[in-house]
């Protein structure tokens, strides 16, 4: 249990750190050519892109992913996914350090709300549930490729609430894949060909770039807070209801009110957390990079 918390932990650090970095090598880069309200030209994005900050920064995210696939394994998915959905109060906090921004009274008590929360999930928390049928192996490929595939067909020729539902589809995505990598199998025992027959494998594969890629549409679409916001429902309620329904992931004793109060608590303050200008500053400079 406390190796999956802290592997959590880190990944949300990871992807926390990482947005400010990529963010912080966006904006050192000044582009002469690009007039006001203008997109970037290709040489100041690449010149963006090739910043010690921003390499760092996509570094970070490989290395949280894999701490997302370790806590994802080993601790409920109603406790790793809030965790790791914190990446934005990361975020946030360390903008106010390097970005020199500036949160609200708002944007510090939602951030308070979240941290008790998490603290509340994490001793309410029983075992990971492991038990699992051979269909929910092919059901979250096929569940990957059907939002995916009516994501690319229709969000991107919608004219209105595009933000919201393309970043929840994308928030559906990861979610999906959270629920992918604890059921595949080949992993432990470490068994090549087992790992690769799993659709669950392709499921991860299928929905991690997914899952970016229809945050990017919400990013372009509409705004950061909207697209932020509904990534966040879409990657925690949904894996933590499979976790709890399908999975088995279990609560301790007694602490079934506290775990669904703290749960949706994390939610809420997450989602208020993701409504912030900071989090608008710092993930449009890094759009304008990627």
């Amino acid at each position: 249990m406390l190796l999956g918390i802290l592997a959590a932990i880190f990944a949300a650090l990871a992807y926390g750190t990482a947005s400010v970095l990529q963010a912080r090598g966006a904006q050192s880069v000044t582009d002469t050519g690009a007039g006001p309200g203008e997109a970037p030209s290709l040489r100041s994005t690449i010149a963006a892109m090739l910043t010690f900050a921003f390499v760092a920064g996509m570094a970070l995210d490989a290395i949280g992913f894999l701490g997302n696939m370790v806590a994802a394994r080993m601790i409920p998915l109603f406790l790793a996914q809030p965790i790791v959905s914190a990446n934005l109060v990361v975020t946030v906090v360390l903008a106010t350090i390097v970005l020199k921004s500036r949160l609200s009274q708002r944007d510090w008590i939602a951030v308070g709300v979240v941290v008790l929360s998490l603290v509340l999930l994490g001793f309410a928390a029983g075992d990971e549930g492991r038990k699992h049928e051979e269909w929910l192996h092919w059901a979250v490929l096929g569940v990957g490729v059907v939002i995916l595939g009516i994501g690319v067909a229709v969000l991107p020729r919608m004219q209105s609430r595009v933000a919201v539902l393309a970043g929840l589809s994308g928030g559906v995505l990861f979610g999906v894949l959270a629920v992918a990598v604890r059921i595949l199998d080949g992993l432990d025992p470490f068994d090549l060909a087992e790992l690769f027959t799993d659709p669950a494998l392709y499921a991860i594969i299928l929905c991690g770039p997914g899952g970016f890629y229809m945050f990017t549409v919400a990013l372009q679409k509409g705004s950061v807070s909207a697209a932020s916001a509904s990534l966040v429902v879409g990657e925690t309620v949904v894996p933590g209801v499979v976790g709890i329904v399908i999975l088995g992931d279990t609560v301790r004793a007694g602490w079934g009110p506290v775990a669904v109060v703290a749960f949706i608590a994390a939610v809420i303050g997450a989602v208020v957390v993701a409504m912030s200008p900071v989090v608008e500053q710092v993930e449009r400079a890094g759009e304008d990079a990627g």
